[in-house]
């Protein structure tokens, strides 16, 4: 019989595990002040550029359109965005705007963040905390077929 592999000696399933604890983590994070995760991305995105289109806002994410939309529902059910009824080019299209809620947000936002990031990279040294955000960022890109620099533009 072949050798099987071992997958708990793979990096797939160490970053499959890493994955896990971190998004608990996040969770946990942000439940502090009443949010899921991943709502966390939408405002971060809408901080970046209010206004921004449903769509636009599930290419940035890398989410199905219906997967945003419903976290856009809940966004608005907890006053942390508007969707207004059109865009003006696109009779279709929704753009999303913060409420002053959802601005005043992200001083929240940031203080859980912080400790998040402590908790993240407690025991690492300088140099593993730089080579881990740049080989992250090379898995990102095999994954999403761009890298931060098309985040900007995205």
């Amino acid at each position: 019989m072949p050798d099987l592999i071992k997958f708990d000696e793979t990096i797939s399933y160490m970053l499959a595990k890493v994955t896990t604890a971190f998004r608990n983590a996040l969770e946990r994070h942000m439940a502090i002040i009443g949010l899921h995760g991943g709502q966390i991305f939408v405002l971060l995105e809408l901080w970046n550029q209010d206004g921004l289109r449903q769509i636009d806002l599930a290419t940035r994410l890398d989410l199905a359109a219906p997967t945003v939309n419903k976290m856009l529902r809940g966004m608005a059910q907890i006053h942390l965005v508007t969707v207004s009824g059109s865009d003006e080019d696109d009779k279709r299209s929704k753009r999303i705007f913060l409420t002053p809620q959802g601005i005043e947000m992200r001083h929240k936002v940031e203080r859980q963040w912080v400790e998040l990031e402590g908790e993240c990279l407690a025991g690492l040294t300088e140099t593993e905390r730089l080579v881990l955000f740049e080989v992250l960022g090379k898995l990102r890109s095999t994954y999403t077929g761009r890298g931060d620099a098309d985040d900007d533009d995205a």
